[in-house]
């Protein structure tokens, strides 16, 4: 799950010549009119998606429209309101961003959303987007409920001081063999730990356990959306994997984006961090400056890689200008306002042709070496090939289970104490 966005990467090419696109608004004018002949849109959205200069370049370029911008902090709490006025029928915005460990509830209410295929432009066909992100915003009915606007493919950060310190290679290419398999990820964790004093491999384990889970095909639930807990043994082997690296003292027990957290990677409390594109931007405000160089990341993960992150579009059915909402969150989501948004807050894009733009093939950032890191992620969304089920309550369980018992373990409770809990609460959750 995606907690904070930061801007990371370094614009080494101007973007230039990008060409606006501006889709075509039903219904503007006539009975819909407001105040004068405006419509108002409201957009509600989390964290930083970098729409601040484009709603104002939109209504620049629509005269008709004024938009408010509804923008919260946190996604929790975000999402927690979202789901509160969706069952009480009222205060919904024209445009809800909903992020991808919610929106399998969404997709669960998807009579409360409008079908997007219906409603919005009709040049705006699936090939805009990378296939399992477009799939990903589908309700099982066939219906398009979001448009897809970021990803968090995922690589791997560490520190190359404390590698060089451990005797491990400490190039990007040099410990690729480290991250190739989860086995050889923990074994080389051991090796560091055995090496240093009082430095874990990594920094918590539910952001380790989160990125396994993510890899599989399905979440928490199963295709019938049936608790999948007990019966999917990955999950299972993935726990154990993952509890006994905590007892081999690989982990450093600090809660995600704590203030603890935060001030391990200044003082160097942990060698690996699992690095969503996102999550770039998190590591370099975190270290500060007196670290720029000693973070690198590779291109290798463990199983391969995955997606951590992203969010959506929707246009619930609360609206009372839907095609105008959907004309607005579809031009959000083009490419070329997608490149705008990743150089403006480094939310990595998720449509093709800003894959293979020159603007992000050649942006780097400097903190981490010098890497193109536009290159780096675009190749590694494109080694994940299809979406990951998650049925209702998955994020839920994520957040409010699994985190927390993995927290408890690395606090001393035994692994198959916390994992009972975790089958019970997880029952809660999907009953």
């Amino acid at each position: 799950m995606r907690q904070q966005r930061r801007r990371v990467f370094t614009r080494t090419a101007a973007l230039a010549g990008a060409t606006m696109l501006v889709a075509a608004c039903g219904g503007s004018g006539g009975d819909s009119a407001e105040n004068g002949g405006q419509i108002e849109l409201t957009i509600g959205t989390f964290t930083e998606f970098g729409y601040e200069k484009l709603l104002t370049e939109y209504e620049a370029a629509h005269p008709n429209i004024k938009i408010t911008h509804h923008k919260t902090g946190e996604g929790g709490p975000y999402h927690q309101t979202l789901f509160t006025k969706l069952g009480s029928g009222s205060g919904l915005d024209d445009v809800q961003a909903v992020e991808e460990g919610h929106i399998s509830d969404v997709l669960a209410k998807s009579s409360l959303f409008h079908n997007l295929e219906e409603i919005g432009p009709k040049n705006v066909t699936a090939d805009r987007w990378l296939d399992w992100k477009y799939q990903a915003g589908k309700a099982k009915d066939g219906s398009l409920i979001g448009y897809g606007t970021d990803i968090g493919p995922l690589a791997m950060c560490y520190r190359k001081d404390l590698f060089k310190a451990a005797g491990l290679p400490s190039d990007p290419e040099a410990v690729k063999p480290l991250f190739e398999t989860w086995d050889s990820y923990f074994a080389a964790g051991d090796k560091f730990v055995r090496a240093t004093d009082k430095v874990a491999w990594f920094d918590s384990s539910a952001q380790i356990f989160n990125a396994m889970q993510n890899q599989l095909d399905v979440g928490y639930f199963n295709r019938d959306d049936k608790l999948t807990i007990e019966t999917n043994p990955r999950i299972r082997q993935n726990w154990q994997q993952v509890t006994a690296a905590v007892d081999r003292g690989q982990s450093a027990g600090l809660v995600a984006f704590s203030n603890e957290w935060t001030s391990g990677f200044k003082s160097g409390s942990f060698a690996t961090k699992t690095c969503p594109s996102w999550m770039l931007g998190v590591v370099e405000e975190s270290a500060g400056p007196g670290n720029n160089g000693n973070w690198a990341v590779t291109d290798a993960f463990p199983g391969g890689g995955g997606n951590w992150g992203g969010s959506f579009l929707t246009v619930p059915q609360q609206s009372e200008h839907p095609e105008e909402a959907a004309a607005l969150a579809a031009w959000l989501t083009a490419p070329e306002q997608q490149m705008k948004a990743f150089l403006a807050k480094g939310t990595f894009p998720s449509q093709v042709k800003a894959l293979e733009s020159k603007e992000l093939l050649d942006t780097t950032s400097e903190y981490f070496g010098g890497v193109k890191m536009g290159q780096l992620f675009a190749d590694q969304a494109r080694k994940v090939t299809e979406a990951q089920y998650k049925g209702p309550g998955d994020g839920k369980i994520q957040e409010n289970v699994i985190a927390p018992a993995l927290a408890s373990v690395e606090q001393g409770t035994p692994p198959q104490q916390a994992w009972d809990k975790v089958v019970a609460d997880a029952e809660k959750i999907a009953r």
